[in-house]
């Protein structure tokens, strides 16, 4: 349980956290605006410098970016150091922390193979699209690790899905459906950023024609993915929300819930507008928080029953006050020195 100790580590690994869905934001607005290749294929330096002279406007985006992302390392590895200092050995926070830091060393390596690969600005080859794929699960899986470091700080820690009915089977589930609808949406993103359609249903025509490139036949998958995810999800909330004690667990469920509404009506919005740059971002944002709220879940409703259960009494025996009898035949505690007779 969060005590005076831990709880500036809450606040600060809730705070990691945000910050890192803003760089994941930024990113997305890096792919949207085809700025990936505005450093060059150079990494980490940009146009083969540190800092470049006149830079161009998509360097100037691509380099913040840069920034901003080796900030987020900066900050993680003070979580990992702050972690270690504020749990014992083996504790799930510790453990989280230190998941956070080798999923983010593995996604500065992904974002810097797309650059030096030429997987950005305009490339629409299969290899960029399976780069993104493998960015995507690697980004939830940092959102994972930071929101379990979160969660942990401030809960009972660990996971222990034995005994818990169907709740742990529908909850992974709705993990792995989140998993491909993100995949899917980073395909869709990628071909509504490469291949822009004037109307509606010429995007539609685009999708369904068996000329037309990968990425746009990909895009077609992503809705009724979203459908079917946000199907399963509502249902691992519902489960949650009625076989849960704890009301952290039914506030998750429910935030979860309504966060997958949202999310639906957003992809709608989305798909109406033609995909602008803005409403991609929105739309980025809305399925991290459905991943996070996700994982906040699991960690709220599957806790180890050592981290439910009431404390055990102490040991040996019992005292009991000594009493002294009043004159109307009840007793009261003896004053100390005294003896009850």
């Amino acid at each position: 349980m969060t005590t005076p100790r831990t709880t500036p580590f809450r606040r600060f690994a809730w705070s990691v956290l945000g910050y890192d869905l803003a760089v994941i934001a930024w990113g997305a607005y890096v792919r949207a605006t085809g700025s990936g290749a505005g450093c060059g294929r150079h990494w980490p330096t940009c146009q083969g410098e540190v800092i470049p002279r006149s830079p161009a406007v998509e360097t100037l985006i691509e380099l913040t970016h840069r920034v901003t992302s080796g900030l987020a390392f900066l900050l993680v590895v003070a979580l990992l150091v702050w972690a270690r200092r504020a749990f014992a050995p083996g504790h799930p926070a510790r453990k989280a922390a230190a998941l956070s830091l080798a999923f983010m060393v593995t996604e500065a390596l992904l974002g810097a193979g797309l650059v030096l690969f030429g997987w950005v600005a305009k490339d629409a080859s299969a290899a960029r699209a399976v780069a993104m794929s493998l960015h995507l699960a690697n980004t939830f899986a940092l959102l994972a690790a930071l929101a379990l470091t979160a969660a942990w700080s401030e809960g009972p820690a660990g996971l222990a899905p034995r005994g818990r009915g169907a709740l742990p089977l529908a909850l992974a589930l709705g993990a792995g459906a989140m998993l491909l609808v993100g995949i899917t949406g980073a395909v869709a993103a990628l071909g509504d950023t490469l291949f822009p359609a004037a109307t509606l249903g010429a995007g539609l025509r685009q999708d369904l024609s068996p000329r037309t490139a990968m990425l746009l036949r990909l895009r077609v998958i992503h809705p009724p993915a979203a459908v079917l995810a946000g199907l399963t999800l509502v249902y691992g909330a519902s489960l949650a929300a009625r076989g849960s004690p704890s009301p952290r667990a039914r506030r998750a469920a429910l935030v979860l819930a309504a966060l997958v509404v949202v999310q639906i009506v957003a992809g709608a919005v989305n798909l109406g507008l033609l995909a602008p740059v803005w409403m991609q971002l929105v739309h980025l944002l809305l399925a991290d928080l459905v991943w996070i709220a996700l994982v906040v879940l699991a960690a709220a409703s599957l806790p180890p029953a050592s981290a439910t259960a009431d404390p055990a009494p102490p040991e040996g025996p019992t005292p009991f006050p000594r009493c002294s009898p009043r004159s109307s035949g009840t007793w009261r505690r003896a004053a100390p020195g005294t003896s009850a007779r």
